[in-house]
């Protein structure tokens, strides 16, 4: 009796081999072929389940963010049952820096997608990710929570601290990928300024008694 092919299981094979091949030779480098290699299976069944190097790209591309979820769950779970909004946001931002070959490899090809995307029709026609503006959503409210349970600075606009802590984070795994700035540089970074808009208990205390 042959043997039943797990189709998700051979597609997720071929995206880990695409995510290698472009963490060393960069996304704009990569062809079908080159993943067919490097995944060892032919170019005719990498093409029979992307149809092309765009939708192969783009699967990849989602695969590396379903990867980057578990990552910032085992973080979450490490931290305990209840994390809390400041280590939940603390999580979040600095998974996404390139501290080590994975997140590194997610940073880039993150990175490379949204470039390559403005010049290239056929990757613009590819939804970049299905809902844009999810981690900004996800942080403003992670923020608007913490406001609510008197844990961070009343008086900040919690959507605007979400796009600003993105774009520095964003921001700074570029400058980490390109050697201007370490790691624990931008972590310190980062929580500077979390330590800005989150308070602590004694904080707290004392906005109340000016008040």
């Amino acid at each position: 009796m042959p043997k039943r092919v797990d189709h998700e299981e051979r597609r997720a094979q071929i995206a880990e081999a695409l995510i290698k091949v472009a963490g060393r030779r960069g996304l704009h480098a990569v062809g079908m072929r080159d993943v067919a290699a490097e995944a060892g299976v032919s170019l005719r069944l990498v093409q029979y389940y992307f149809e092309t190097k765009e939708k192969l790209l783009f699967y990849g591309l989602r695969h590396l963010t379903d990867r980057f979820t578990a990552r910032v769950g085992a973080r979450l779970a490490a931290a305990g049952p209840d994390p809390g909004p400041r280590t939940t946001v603390e999580a979040l931002l600095s998974a996404s820096l390139p501290t080590d070959e994975e997140s590194r490899t997610f940073h880039l090809l993150y990175s490379s997608y949204a470039i390559l995307s403005v010049t290239d029709g056929a990757l613009a026609a590819q939804p970049f990710i299905d809902n844009p503006d999810a981690a900004e959503n996800a942080l403003t409210g992670l923020l608007e929570h913490a406001q609510e349970a008197g844990l961070a600075d009343p008086d900040a606009d919690a959507h605007t601290e979400a796009i600003s802590l993105l774009a520095m984070a964003a921001t700074m795994g570029t400058s980490i990928l390109v050697g201007q700035r370490s790691p624990e540089s931008a972590i310190a970074v980062l929580r500077h300024h979390l330590d800005r808009i989150f308070t602590t208990a004694e904080t707290s205390e004392m906005r109340a008694e000016s008040t």
